[in-house]
């Protein structure tokens, strides 16, 4: 008994003294994406590649000592990159469920896709399988055909800019703020005061910009059959079943997963192919429904997305989201 505690007293003595023998690693490394056989056999090999949750170029927090995610953006890049070296990959389907998230994240992802098949000149399709609406509808923009189960809901074309006023709040309590900036302007949509007419218009300026960019991504896709002017009705921000998609013609067709899987390798001419998906070690894929691990929240809380309440308060985003 005491000599095991002397032992201890002996490894203990180092690090009480600021010096170490050994370093450990508490928190375990992102490790490179692997291959998973989801379903089939054959040599060509069909991608499913998820857009799950909040759409944000933004590394999700963990909890303490948890291992670190990477984005939704930089999963996507990393897959695409890792898809246009194999071979044997003929064609990726984009499994998509999503309300949307940031400007800039769901137009990366849009022009990640877009690259990939300027240089893989592989197919690609998008299937909407229960939330497809704002941003990630904008994703699924660019792809050959945009599928979605008959019970999905799409659309939210629009843009929409979060910002609160805490003035009143901080007023009740005898707060108040005392900027000293360098130009009236700087401050514009600060939470901690309201807004004057010109800063509202200033920023519908940004929004209605970025609005044009969705539309023109849009009329850009590939089975676009509408005028400019049709499509300006349809994007006032409402969402769509899959059915009232497909007779807008927002959408091609209504069918599940496996429909769409069968369809591809039917434009490929194979008959048989291994459906595949990235994963990191550790997480479990059984089936082409399988939730991945992609660091972002399955859902969307307003007022805690990525659990950055405290910044959605102090910083204003633009977003191609669906508000519920």
């Amino acid at each position: 008994m005491i000599q095991s505690r002397l032992i201890f007293i002996f490894l203990l003595l180092p690090v009480l003294s600021g010096c170490t023998l050994f370093n450990v690693n508490v928190i375990p490394p992102v490790k490179p994406l692997e291959e998973k056989v989801v379903e089939g056999e054959g040599r060509p090999k069909l991608l499913l590649l998820d857009i799950a949750g909040f759409i944000s170029e933004k590394e999700p927090d963990g909890a303490p000592l948890a291992r670190k995610k990477p984005s939704l953006v930089s999963r996507v890049r990393e897959s695409l990159r890792k898809a246009e070296q194999d071979e044997d990959i003929a064609g990726v389907i984009v499994r998509i469920n999503s309300p949307g998230g940031t400007v800039a994240a769901s137009d990366i992802i849009y022009h990640e896709i877009k690259e990939f098949v300027s240089r893989k000149k592989v197919p690609v399709y998008a299937c909407i399988t229960g939330m497809g609406t704002s941003g990630a509808y904008y994703i699924a923009t660019a792809a050959d055909l945009i599928t979605a189960h008959p019970t999905a809901v799409t659309g939210s074309i629009g843009v929409i800019l979060l910002n609160f006023n805490l003035e009143g709040l901080l007023g009740k309590i005898g707060v108040t703020e005392k900027s000293i900036k360098s130009g009236t302007k700087k401050d514009i949509m600060s939470p901690f005061r309201a807004s004057t007419e010109e800063e509202r218009r200033i920023m519908q300026d940004i929004i209605d910009s970025f609005a044009r960019r969705f539309v023109d991504v849009i009329m850009a896709r590939k089975n676009n059959q509408l005028e400019r002017q049709e499509l300006e009705k349809l994007a006032d921000g409402r969402v769509y079943t899959a059915e009232q998609a497909v007779a807008a013609k927002l959408i091609d067709r209504t069918e599940y997963l496996d429909d769409t899987i069968n369809g591809m390798k039917k434009e490929l001419g194979i008959k048989e192919a291994r459906v595949v998906s990235y994963y990191r070690p550790g997480d479990y894929r059984g089936s082409i429904y399988s939730t991945p691990d992609t660091g972002a929240a399955s859902g969307v809380n307003l007022i805690n997305i990525n659990a950055d309440g405290l910044e959605m308060l102090s910083s204003p985003q633009f977003l191609y989201l669906w508000r519920q």
